[in-house]
């Protein structure tokens, strides 16, 4: 098994069926090595020819595992402490230290130490060191199956060096089989505890102490959406990712676009706090503060992103299920390197046509925000807990929040009802250990144990994508169970409104045929805040809070040009990805003056207007001098979106365009700034909103390719009522024959010169019998909120008369 020049002794022993390489292991060895090791086994030899480097090692197989069992009479030992703990006569903590003492008291049979001290040697030889520094990891002859991650149950020692050390490190991984948390979560999952071997990985250790490392599922951790890659990264060594003691960077990848030409498909990218790594230290492993520098910096390149991007979608594609990795880049090389890849284990195991949506109704006053795990919600009192052996006074059901969590936090977090923690990214041991025991948990807030206190009453909610909320007081949460496979076919399509990125993922499930209407306002005042005017002229702004938030949200970036120009891209591209390669109508942004001028530093920029809804708003912003430089902003992040990430499914639509010479100088701005209609398939369309563009809508039909009639404006100004009045409240009636008259008179005219027509306002979803008149009038298209979806589409097919499942 050794090389040919290595010493013959070392070879017979390796020979032995003991220590195998890992090169020479394949995923049906999962008896013999574990399924990390036999993972990592089957990269090395079947996936290494695409470019992923796994780094080079060797494994004890379950027969070492037994005959050391056997050696040092440990199988007695186990029986007894084990039974005496099943009958209740000594406690779990008992049973586990009494039998992971009796492991660390054995001695190595001297034929299988021999053997690893020879795969050892070999080791070196090849990396051209002694002594070569190693990573010792445990792989559980039962791990990793699709229906049941051991991840974190036992013991990983990084760092090792030197055959004494190493031979000491391996023993303690085989008493790590019986952790507490190891024998409680192999009692759960049926496996019983005298047939479930260990075997031990030996890898050589990557310098990522010098350079960084993390964790990348190929799905969607908490929507289950397949065509993203989720990447989380930190400084130095991954331990710190894993146990969720550190707020990483985060990175989302679209799969479908790794292989076109040209584009770069990152959809979007965060920073994390990183403000502590995990390096090496004499024997060991030691835990430092991060620089200045490296917080402010992002971990990973875009070149680096889409390299484990791709990485993972070949693993997946591999082994033919979503995967969750680890993966590490040397410091000293730069290299990337895969370290494991096992199955994901929760949203793997969901039925495709079926998915529960929540609503958070009545919710009180918001006091911490953080990443958002799984998509549920839950009520609770807060129990403050400071570690995880204070059981004590914890009350079943309540909201468990903690700085961190790791594994020895388990059977606290059975009990909880929710979790939220100070630290921590989607791949923590918080986040793993809640997607599987479906709690709606919370990590990352930075400040919940600070802020909120002992036996608070409070709402937590991850329905809202993947900011998730705790609130103040008990809300109503309403459950609701969908089932699209069930749902019609109709000849009219259904699209979906969104507006908060966080949330488009959610909705993948849905068979929509796009998306109608992509509000780009929303992504300005959530993820950018910052009034774009104020971004390219800051001399302007006079407040110093808005200075400082300025300063502060724009830290990292070249310019506050480039910070709304990505962070606008971003925010719409995991709208269009989600629905992806359906459709997706960008609205170019429709604030009205006295919404812009509450943007940070907007004040300085926006005029006091009378009547905003009938002012300064849509495309006479666009060519105004006051505005015309922030839209030359909107223009590039549509660019990006299309030409560098590579999202050509999007299409603009123009809003409130009051006139056909209106009409011509926007889209003259628009080619002027790289977006000219027609070239690479760039559809714009225009809002039908106000009764001039049904009144001209030939001459609108000649410079558009198509109409979206926005129902709320387009009714508010054929009937000269203010849909904002309590007053005329009952005066507003998108079923008003006026305005149906409207909605018939632009499909006929728009059908004529062959335009598509679609309509995105709120009246399908509140009348049901308005859909009937949509379709009967010709309409090719209705876009509706994600919540109404079902009903809308039922509606469609009663009126088409063909429901067909």
């Amino acid at each position: 098994m050794a090389s040919p020049t290595a010493d013959t002794r070392e070879q017979d022993l390796m020979a032995s069926d003991e220590v195998v390489w890992l090169a020479e292991m394949r995923k049906d060895d999962v008896g013999r090595v574990g399924g990390k090791n036999a993972s990592l086994g089957e990269m090395i030899s079947a996936i290494g020819t695409m470019g992923v480097t796994v780094p080079d090692g060797f494994a004890t197989t379950a027969a070492a595992y037994w005959h050391f069992v056997e050696a040092n009479q440990l199988r007695p030992v186990l029986a007894a402490e084990l039974g005496r703990l099943a009958a209740a006569r000594s406690t779990l903590e008992e049973a586990g230290s009494a039998v992971r003492a009796a492991f660390v008291k054995g001695e190595w049979p001297a034929d299988t130490a021999a053997a690893i001290v020879a795969a050892y040697r070999e080791l070196g030889r090849r990396a051209g060191t002694a002594n070569p520094a190693v990573a010792v990891r445990s792989s559980a002859t039962a791990e990793d199956l699709p229906d049941a991650s051991f991840a974190g149950q036992q013991e990983t020692f990084l760092n090792v060096r030197g055959e004494s050390a190493l031979l000491d490190a391996c023993r303690r991984c085989l008493a790590s089989l019986f952790t507490d948390r190891a024998i409680v979560y192999r009692e759960e999952k049926g496996f019983d505890h005298l047939k479930v071997a260990l075997s031990i990985g030996v890898q050589l250790m990557v310098r990522a102490d010098l350079g960084a490392s993390g964790t990348m599922f190929s799905i969607d951790t908490e929507t289950g959406f397949d065509k993203v890659v989720l990447i989380d990264a930190a400084c130095g060594l991954g331990e710190t990712v894993v146990q969720g003691s550190v707020d990483p960077d985060s990175y989302i990848v679209f799969k479908p676009l790794l292989d076109r030409a040209g584009a770069r498909p990152v959809l979007d990218r965060r920073r994390g706090g990183k403000t502590i790594k995990m390096v090496y230290a004499a024997g060991g492993t030691e835990t430092v503060a991060t620089t200045a520098a490296e917080q402010a910096a992002f971990v990973l390149t875009e070149d680096e992103t889409l390299t484990l991007g791709r990485w993972a979608v070949a693993i997946e594609r591999h082994y033919g299920r979503p995967m969750d990795i680890e993966w590490a880049r040397d410091g000293e090389t730069g290299k990337l390197f895969i370290l494991q890849a096992r199955p994901e284990t929760v949203q793997s195991r969901h039925r495709a046509g079926a998915f529960r949506s929540y609503t958070v109704l009545n919710a009180g006053e918001t006091l911490v925000t953080g990443l958002a795990v799984g998509d549920s919600a839950a009520t609770g009192e807060i129990a403050l807990v400071a570690s995880p052996s204070d059981t004590e006074g914890f009350p079943d059901g309540a909201v468990l929040v903690a700085e961190s969590t790791d594994p020895d936090w388990l059977p606290l977090m059975r009990r909880a009802s929710a979790i939220v923690t100070d630290h921590g990214g989607r791949t923590s041991h918080a986040a793993i250990v809640s997607r599987e025991l479906g709690l709606p948990a919370i990590v990352g807030t930075g400040n919940a144990t600070v802020t909120l206190r002992n036996r608070q009453k409070v709402t937590v909610s991850c329905a809202s994508g993947d900011k998730g909320f705790v609130y103040a007081g008990t809300a109503e949460i309403v459950a609701e169970d969908i089932d699209v496979s069930t749902l019609p076919v109709t000849r009219t399509k259904l699209m979906l409104n969104l507006a908060d990125p966080a949330a488009a993922f959610r909705w993948w499930r849905l068979p929509a045929d796009g998306v109608g209407l992509a509000r780009m306002e929303f992504v300005i005042a959530h993820a950018i805040r910052i009034h774009p005017m104020a971004l390219l002229r800051p001399d302007k702004v006079t407040d110093p809070e808005a200075r400082a938030a300025i300063g502060r949200l724009t830290a990292g970036y070249a310019d506050g040009a480039e910070y709304f120009v990505e962070q606008l891209a971003f925010g719409l591209s995991r709208i269009a990805a989600a629905l992806h390669p359906h459709p997706v109508l960008v609205r170019m942004s429709d604030f009205k003056t006295n919404e812009y001028a509450n943007l940070i530093g907007g004040q300085a920029f926006e005029e006091v207007e009378e009547n905003p809804m009938l002012g300064f708003r849509g495309a006479s912003r666009y060519i105004s001098d006051r505005y015309a430089p922030a839209f030359a902003l909107e223009c590039r992040a549509i660019r990006r979106l299309r030409e560098q990430i590579g999202l050509t499914n999007v299409a603009v639509m123009i809003p409130f365009c009051r006139s056909v010479g209106e009409a011509d100088r926007v889209l003259a701005a628009m080619a002027a700034n790289g977006l000219e209609r027609g070239r690479d398939g760039l559809e714009v369309h225009v809002m039908c909103e106000i009764p001039a563009n049904v009144i001209e809508a030939d001459a609108f039909a000649k410079r558009f390719d198509g109409f979206s009639i926005g129902s709320n404006d387009l009714t508010q100004l054929t009937l000269g009522v203010d849909r904002d009045s309590v007053a005329l409240a009952t005066s507003f009636d998108e079923r008003d024959p006026a305005v149906k008259w409207m909605i018939q008179t632009v499909i006929e005219r728009a059908h004529r010169a062959g335009r598509h027509v679609g309509l995105c306002g709120q009246a399908p979803s509140d009348h049901p019998d308005y859909a009937d008149f949509l379709v009967r009038s010709g309409i090719d298209s209705i876009s509706v909120s994600p919540d109404s979806f079902v009903a809308v589409r039922r509606a469609i097919a009663a009126a088409e008369g063909a429901w067909v499942t």
